[in-house]
């Protein structure tokens, strides 16, 4: 025989125990390392749910903000006209008042 295509007894135990190795320890190692990555993956998930129901329910608590806004416009836009209104009927009052005196 060829003695590159020969094993010898203690490369073939060194060969077996090196698959014991890996069969008992690494493969059941990997296997538990995935299914605790797993495990965190789902709770990420769940928490991100959570956090766009959340996101989902401020969105919709603010929108009004922009019409809030748009109302302070229009009442600093009306300012000027209460005041021109309240001048007038301050000038209607006094006038009814001196009449009525």
């Amino acid at each position: 025989m060829n003695d590159a295509m020969t094993i010898t007894t203690f490369g073939l135990v060194i060969w077996i125990m090196l698959l014991a190795v890996i069969l008992l320890v690494i493969v059941p190692l990997a296997v538990g390392l995935l299914k605790r990555a797993l495990k965190a993956a789902r709770k990420i998930e769940a928490y991100l749910a959570d956090m766009l129901t959340a996101g989902l329910g401020i969105a919709g608590n603010t929108a009004a903000v922009p019409a809030l806004d748009r109302t302070i416009e229009l009442a600093l836009a009306m300012k000027p006209v209460a005041e021109n209104i309240e001048a007038k009927t301050g000038a209607v009052a006094e006038l009814l008042a001196r009449r009525a005196g």
